[in-house]
């Protein structure tokens, strides 16, 4: 098996317009899938069409590399919109009650709690528990007939410092377990910590997929120099810097390698006729180029 989830030119329109615009995109095996978007970009209405929570107007998707559907669905765990949980019921009571639908083991529920950090919580009633604690218990229900694929939306959403750590590690965890994780979340920064590949949606449309390692070669922090003379400036700069990592775009000179002495680097420049109207750094981040490639849609 390769792909977990595939679809081709999935289209949901409400009140004739159209929240997911004809998106194809590929989850493969062991993906941790980061999907990337504005709030109203369209992940949330994907998700729930995939799932079959809500039914596509155009296109098609399928699992497993076409397992059949009911039994892909099986084998799917998804936390969406924060979790439906009875409020007036333990977290362990809300798992057992979960599972007993599911048909799932019974005594699993103690082992999950334990592993997203709410074995403690005894006889307290989900109605006391915080944002970030309701969360942890939606994922722990997802993870009850122990998925193959976990679909997740904003898994992170109104967890503390410390919580989002304890679930960046359980989600690298499952993933060595052999899992194929796919998150929707617009915390970009710890979207980066886990993802493996990822998918960037505006106004509905898929602007692009990339993988990690792609997103790390575009990434990368730039010295950028403004003068009057780019073409010649960059021949200098490649001299004393002798290292390739020299290019210009735009009429700047880019600098993907350190400079270890800037005064030295303008010296030169300027006793070969060059001058210099600015120096400055971009750190190009990875937030960055999502806020930017988001903004195309």
């Amino acid at each position: 098996m390769d792909y977990v989830l595939q679809t081709e030119k999935l289209t949901k329109a409400y009140r004739g317009t159209n929240v997911v615009d004809g998106v194809s995109l590929t989850v493969r095996q062991g993906d941790i899938y980061g999907f990337v978007g504005k709030n109203g970009a369209g992940k949330t209405t994907f998700i729930r069409t995939v799932l079959g929570l809500t039914k596509a107007t155009d296109g098609t998707f399928r699992f497993f590399d076409g397992e059949d559907l009911t039994t892909a669905r099986r084998k799917t765990g998804s936390l969406i919109e924060g979790p439906a949980l009875y409020r007036n019921m333990t977290a362990e009571d809300n798992i057992e009650l979960y599972a007993r639908m599911l048909g799932a083991d019974l005594k699993r529920s103690q082992e999950l709690l334990e592993k997203v950090g709410l074995s403690n919580t005894g006889k307290k009633r989900v109605v006391n528990f915080s944002l970030g604690m309701k969360q942890r218990l939606g994922l722990a229900m997802a993870l009850i007939g122990d998925p193959d694929f976990l679909m997740l939306d904003e898994p992170i959403n109104g967890l503390d410092p410390k919580g989002i750590v304890e679930i960046r590690e359980l989600l690298l965890l499952l993933r060595e377990q052999g899992k194929t994780i796919f998150i929707s979340s617009h915390i970009l920064g710890e979207l980066e910590k886990v993802a493996t590949r990822y998918g960037i949606i505006s106004n509905g449309h898929l602007v692009e997929e990339l993988t990690a390692e792609e997103l790390k070669k575009i990434c990368v922090a730039r010295t950028i120099i403004k003068t009057n003379n780019p073409s010649k400036a960059e021949e200098i700069v490649k001299r004393v810097l002798q290292s390739e990592g020299v290019s210009t775009e735009s009429g700047l000179v880019m600098v993907t390698v350190p400079i270890g002495n800037i005064g030295l680097l303008t010296n030169e420049l300027f006793k070969e006729g060059i001058t210099v109207f600015g120096i400055s750094n971009d750190d190009n981040s990875a937030e960055q180029y999502f806020i930017r490639r988001m903004e195309e849609g």
